[in-house]
Parts: C-alpha cells; sequence; structure tokens
C-alpha cells in the first residue's frame, strides 16, 4: 500500500466514527422532546379535569343554595295558608305552593345532574393525577438516560477529536486539503475501495489500468469518474469504516451503540 494511504484511511475512520456519534448527539434534543409529549399531555388532560370539576363544584353550590332559597319560600307560602280569608285566596295560596314545589323538584333535579358530573370529573382528576404521576416517571427515567448518553457520547468524542488531531499531524497539509476538499463534496466518503474493479464509491467499472496502478501503491490514484481517492481493498490495513477502528478505540464506542 502507499504509505500515504494508511493514515488517510486512519484518519477517515475517525471522521465516520465522529460522525456517526455527533449524529447520535444532535438527536438527543429531539429524542428529549418526544419523551416529555406523554407527560404534557398528561398534564394538559388533568388540567382540563381539575378546571371541569371546579366549574361543577361551584354550579353545585349555587344550586344548593337555590334549593335553600326555594324551600324557604315554599314553608312561606304554606305558613300564610292559616291566614287566608277566602276561598279564591286559598286557592291561589295552592297554586303558588305547587309553582313552587315545582321550581324546588327542577332545582333537585338540575343538583342531582351536577352532582354526577361532580363524582365524573373527581374519578377523572383522580386518574389524571395517577397518569401524570406515571409520565412524569418515565420521563425523568429517559432523561436520566439520554443525559447518561449525552456524557458519554461528549467524553467519546473528546477523545476520538485528541485522535484525530494526533493523525492529522502525519499527514502533509496538501494531501489533507486534498482529503477535506473530497471529504465535503463527496459525503464524507474521500477515499473508497476498488472491489472487482469497481469504484464502491461511485459504482462505475475503472480502467484496467488504473485498477493495476492502484493494487501496485506506487502513488495515489483517484476514480476517473468521482475523483475519489482510491485503494486496494485487499491490502492490509485497508479497511474504512467505524469497523475498523483499533480496539481502543472501537473500546470507546461501545458506549453510544
Amino acid at each position: 500500500m502507499n504509505a500515504d494511504l494508511a493514515p488517510l484511511i486512519a484518519l477517515q475512520t475517525l471522521d465516520l466514527r465522529i460522525n456517526e456519534l455527533s449524529d447520535q448527539q444532535r438527536k438527543i434534543p429531539a429524542h428529549l422532546e418526544a419523551a416529555e409529549v406523554p407527560l404534557r399531555d398528561a398534564k394538559t388532560k388533568l388540567d382540563q379535569a381539575k378546571n371541569s370539576l371546579e366549574v361543577s363544584l361551584k354550579e353545585r353550590r349555587d344550586r344548593e343554595r337555590d334549593l335553600d332559597v326555594q324551600e324557604v319560600q315554599v314553608e312561606k307560602f304554606r305558613a300564610r295558608l292559616t291566614e287566608l280569608k277566602t276561598n279564591k285566596e286559598y286557592q291561589a295560596a295552592l297554586f303558588e305552593i305547587e309553582m313552587a314545589n315545582k321550581r324546588k323538584r327542577d332545582i333537585e333535579d338540575g343538583l342531582l345532574v351536577l352532582m354526577e358530573a361532580v363524582e365524573k370529573w373527581q374519578a377523572q382528576v383522580k386518574d389524571g393525577e395517577r397518569l401524570a404521576q406515571e409520565t412524569l416517571a418515565a420521563f425523568q427515567a429517559k432523561k436520566q438516560e439520554l443525559d447518561a448518553a449525552q456524557a458519554r457520547l461528549t467524553a467519546e468524542l473528546a477523545q476520538l477529536g485528541e485522535h484525530q488531531n494526533a493523525k492529522m499531524v502525519g499527514i502533509s497539509k496538501g494531501l489533507l486539503d486534498r482529503y477535506r476538499k473530497l471529504k465535503a463534496g463527496k459525503k464524507d466518503l474521500a477515499l473508497v475501495p476498488v472491489r472487482n474493479g469497481i469504484c464502491s464509491g461511485c459504482r462505475l467499472q475503472l480502467p484496467p489500468q488504473l485498477v493495476a496502478e492502484v493494487k501496485r501503491g506506487d502513488a495515489l490514484q483517484s476514480c476517473s469518474y468521482c475523483q475519489r481517492i482510491l485503494f486496494y481493498e485487499g491490502d492490509p490495513g485497508a479497511h474504512t469504516g467505524p469497523a475498523a477502528e483499533s480496539p481502543s478505540l472501537a473500546a470507546t464506542g461501545k458506549s453510544s451503540d
């Protein structure tokens, strides 16, 4: 293998791993937001149930006061019966009592409906409080998990960054600039293996002479079509990607897999 290839392949392996972990890190806020949705929904439903319960309780108290007033009114009408002088007055008073009793029954019917509503909302508040506690516990557990993942990723990325800087020291500025330019334009893969005479980057068949030159490794060779730097996959150490990391780097990667 060409002497310039090994450090470039090692650098690309590190860069791919860094990109992978950075992507995981960028997704953590979205994961936290998604984990909080059930908690917010549970709190919203609980607040709605509490508000409805408060409204029903107020209406029930108002109806209870109305009932008390109406009962006093009925008793007043009845007390007047003994004071009446004529049959016409007596019949009119009985009619007033009948109407007052009807209003009382209407109030009692409405009060019964409100009592049932209060019981319903009380049950929903109880269920809502239980659900809110459960979703809060689930959210806190998920947040703890994501916080731990964030810490692991931060530590691993810092370590990989140190390895990355160390690898770049051994690469010439011109070659490093070429690598970075290719990496920026080719979605992170600046170096790709030749497999069965095909560039694994653009999937196009390479000229046999170019394939032979890549195998010899006398100089760096680029794909005639996509311009990526080529290496022969059969060469020792010619693997690129997270799977080709050194054992120490692979061990640091386990924490965020």
